[in-house]
């Protein structure tokens, strides 16, 4: 496999399920969860629109330790708008890898390569946001592990893009008390007079941090 650098084919993408990486990864004692989109469908319960991929996240220095769950596929550092082989162990300026199946040259999953402290997840968009992960990972009526959602929303808050609003305007309402204020907390923080921010303020039951 060459080390050159390359634009992945974007249309080349033809996701697995959840059901899918859980059932490889059963059996893996890595605390991995479900992210993105997927995730808010996951907590909510039901699919609500289409995913162009999937991403699931795992602790950055434990990522190896699930590569045995894919050995029909390929990895590749992403980064940029271009892909690259992904050494294991080697400094890199991505946290994202892609897995190419090796049959069918279509992208699977997208494994993002998370900062920890041990059991304690790190945010990697603001480092002052940390979590057990016995915390951040919460379970499907499946048993499909996937992060918590007030932390996916926080993520798409930095793009904010069309199918972002929409997955905030959905699962906003079934947020607890609790996972509304984190989330306003973390806008407030790290994207100050982001428009979700005036939002949740105004929603029934939400506390406003002194």
């Amino acid at each position: 496999m060459s080390d050159e650098r390359f634009p992945p084919d974007l249309d080349a993408w033809e996701a697995w399920s959840p059901q899918e990486v859980a059932r490889r990864l059963a059996g893996f004692d890595v605390p991995w969860c479900v992210a993105g989109g997927w995730a808010l469908d996951l907590f909510l319960g039901r699919t609500t629109r289409e995913h162009e991929d999937l991403e699931i996240a795992v602790p950055a220095a434990l990522a190896l330790e699930i590569a045995p769950a894919f050995p029909d596929c390929e990895f590749f550092a992403v980064g940029s708008g271009l892909a690259w082989p992904w050494r294991p162990g080697i400094p890199d300026e991505s946290h994202q890898t892609w897995l190419r199946e090796r049959t069918t040259g279509r992208w699977r999953l997208d494994i993002f390569r998370e900062p920890h402290d041990g059991d304690i997840w790190i945010c990697r968009r603001n480092p002052e946001f940390r979590r057990p992960y016995a915390e951040l990972i919460h379970h499907s009526a499946e048993g499909i592990p996937y992060a918590a959602p007030e932390v996916i929303l926080f993520f798409k808050a930095k793009a904010c893009r069309p199918k972002d609003e929409a997955d905030f305007e959905r699962v906003m309402p079934a947020l607890s008390a609790e996972q509304r204020e984190w989330l306003l907390i973390a806008l407030e923080v790290t994207h100050p007079e982001h428009p979700w921010a005036n939002r949740l303020v105004a929603y029934p039951g939400t506390e406003v941090p002194g």
